[in-house]
């Protein structure tokens, strides 16, 4: 029998969704998840025109924002 290992990100999703919500057009949950880089490109297009922060939010809301290493964000 085949045993799947799932590995998860020590971030939380909730942090990131909170952080997305409230900051997200500055790119901090991009900071927070490791994603330095497009955290810059949010904070300096102010979440990429709007655009970006609203995708953002969704893909963390139905749980496929993902870390910088691949990896999906921590449940709640």
């Amino acid at each position: 029998m085949t045993q799947y290992v799932t590995n998860t990100s020590n971030k939380s999703r909730l942090v990131a969704l909170l952080l997305c919500f409230f900051l997200g057009e500055l790119g901090i949950h991009r900071f927070y998840v490791g994603k330095v880089g497009t955290g810059l490109l949010w904070l300096f297009t102010v979440g990429l025109f709007g655009i970006g922060w609203l995708v953002d939010l969704i893909m963390i809301l139905v749980g496929s924002f993902r870390d910088n290493v691949g990896e999906p964000l921590r449940q709640w």
